[in-house]
Parts: structure tokens; C-alpha cells; sequence
């Protein structure tokens, strides 16, 4: 039995289709069906049944399931113990929220690269909701967001936390002032998606009171960053995300007695023991966010932060 079947067969099993499995290793149809095919002549029986809308395990397929499982993590331990990293190859499905795509994410690639250069990244940037529902669908090898994912499949190893700051226009006149909650309700606020915890975190600073502000919402920072900029109203961002736009005089930092959570990350990926790579990924990101915290709080020491921003 070839490795290649046996991945394949066990990548059905998960996503439940031929077409979702060619997919997700990057080959066609065809050649799952034929993957399979063999993989059945082979052991004389049925594996799936294909009567209904999704590829289900025979029992006989239920029972090679466990043994290819095995035998795929056999390979990984052993690649893990003798190979040379530099022949491993392979290619990740990776996603990543935008607050880490800018800014080290970049310097991930580059480690990755003199680490295992015949590793191929497959990135895909988006919002944390859209990135924990392809990861849990095996979809993604492993994604950097907004965690952990509560679930017992997913290990979650934590990354960078990144504090928020208010930010606006200094068009708004609203620098040298202490903001209060009943001062924010009265500009609009230009922040992430409805159902990101950046979101939710805002609401629940209103819930309760008598302050009913006006929110604007958006899945792209460099459209919050824009807005805020041209005087649109205020944003809560990382400080990291918007240093040009500082540095240019386009944004200003604003003292506020209101303070959000910080944005929370993990690299988070399936814990099947076939994952060698997406962890290796993963334990590489939480070195290099590691370097990259460490430097931020040397560079911050240029800013004044207001007070209430303190890091």
C-alpha cells in the first residue's frame, strides 16, 4: 500500500468527499477516485459508500482507518527522527488574520524558508470566524488568529498579544483630551467585523448604559486604518498596524479612561498525529513572535503613549 493512497483515503474519511479531499491535496478528482480504486482492488473490499451525499466509511473502511492512521504517523516519526529537514517536502495550507499578515508575518515566511526550503506556504488571509470554521473543517493545516478554539482536536500554542489604542484624525480635535465613554458614543467608531471579539468586546463597553454609538464595521484593516484617517471617526487598533500613518501625521493617539481588551493570538492546528509540519510551522511562529514582541517594545520606547495606553 503507497503512502499517497493511504493519505488520501484518510483525507476523505475527514472531509467526507472525493472533491473536497482533491482539494485539499492539491490534485484532481480523477485521481482520488483512482487513488482509491486501487487502494480497494488491493484489499478486495469496499471502503466507502458512495450511495448518499457524503463518502462514508464501510465497516472494513472503519477498520483500515485506525491501521492508516498509524502507519502515517509511523512516517512522521520517522521523518521527524532521521530525515534531513531540508529534504522534507510538502506544502501548508495556512491562515492568517490580517494584524499578523502585517506585521511579522513576513519574517515567518523567510525562517520557514532556511528551515525547511522545500516546504511550500499556501496563505490565506482573513477574518478569525471564517479561519476557525476552515480549520475545524480541515480545510487549513493550521491557522494564526484571534484564539484559542475551544475544541479537544485543536492544539492552540500561544503567539502575540497586541494591545489596543485609540486612534483619529487629528482633524477630529480630539487630541489632549481624556475620552470618556459618553465622548466616544458621540463620533463613530470604525472597527472589525460583526462577530469578531473586537466587536463584541465593544458592544459589551455600552452594554448597559444609556450610550448608543454609532459603529461602523469592516473585514478589511486597511479599510479601518483609511477611514479612521480621513476623519471618518475613531478606531481601537494596535499600535503596530498604524506607525506610518503616525509617523505621517495622519493618525494620532488619543487618551482615553475607556480601555479594550487586548487582541489575543494562538497558532492553532488539528492535533491528528499526522500534523508534524503544521506543528513545526507553528512552534517556528512562536519563535519569531517572540523576536518580534521583543523588538516592538524597544521601538515603542519612540512614542508617547498616553497613560491610559501604557504597555
Amino acid at each position: 500500500m503507497e503512502f499517497k493512497a493511504l493519505e488520501t483515503f484518510i483525507w476523505i474519511s475527514r472531509l467526507g468527499s472525493f472533491r473536497a479531499a482533491a482539494d485539499r491535496l492539491n490534485t484532481t478528482q480523477p485521481s482520488v477516485s483512482s487513488r482509491v480504486a486501487a487502494l480497494e482492488r488491493e484489499l478486495g473490499t469496499r471502503l466507502f459508500d458512495r450511495s448518499g451525499r457524503r463518502a462514508t466509511l464501510t465497516r472494513k473502511g472503519r477498520d483500515l482507518l485506525k491501521y492508516a492512521e498509524r502507519l502515517i504517523a509511523l512516517r512522521t516519526e520517522t521523518l521527524t527522527a532521521v530525515a534531513n529537514l531540508s529534504s522534507i517536502q510538502g506544502t501548508i495550507a495556512l491562515g492568517v488574520v490580517e494584524t499578523i499578515a502585517h506585521t511579522w508575518l513576513p519574517r515567518l515566511i523567510e525562517r520557514v524558508a532556511q528551515t525547511y526550503p522545500a516546504i511550500s506556504l499556501e496563505l490565506n488571509v482573513d477574518i478569525s470566524v471564517n479561519l476557525r470554521e476552515r480549520l475545524v473543517a480541515r480545510e487549513l493545516d493550521a491557522a494564526f488568529l484571534m484564539g484559542p478554539i475551544s475544541r479537544p482536536e485543536i492544539v492552540n500554542l500561544p503567539l502575540s498579544s497586541y494591545p489596543l489604542v485609540w486612534l483619529a484624525s487629528p482633524r477630529r480635535g480630539l487630541a489632549g483630551k481624556t475620552l470618556t465613554l459618553e465622548d466616544l458614543g458621540r463620533v463613530p467608531i470604525i472597527t472589525f467585523p460583526r462577530h469578531s471579539r473586537p466587536y463584541m468586546d465593544l458592544e459589551a463597553l455600552f452594554h448597559g448604559t444609556n450610550v448608543r454609538p454609532r459603529i461602523h464595521n469592516s473585514s478589511s484593516l486597511a479599510t479601518i486604518v483609511r477611514m479612521a484617517a480621513d476623519g471618518i471617526g475613531v478606531c481601537a487598533l494596535p499600535i503596530d498596524i498604524v506607525r506610518l500613518e503616525l509617523q505621517r501625521g495622519e493618525l494620532c493617539l488619543l487618551e482615553s479612561a475607556v480601555r479594550l481588551p487586548d487582541l489575543y493570538f494562538t497558532a492553532s492546528f488539528p492535533g491528528e498525529s499526522d500534523s508534524f509540519l503544521a506543528h513545526a510551522i507553528c512552534d517556528l511562529a512562536v519563535t519569531v513572535a517572540k523576536e518580534f514582541d521583543a523588538a516592538r517594545q524597544l521601538i515603542e520606547k519612540n512614542y508617547q503613549i498616553p497613560s491610559n495606553h501604557a504597555f
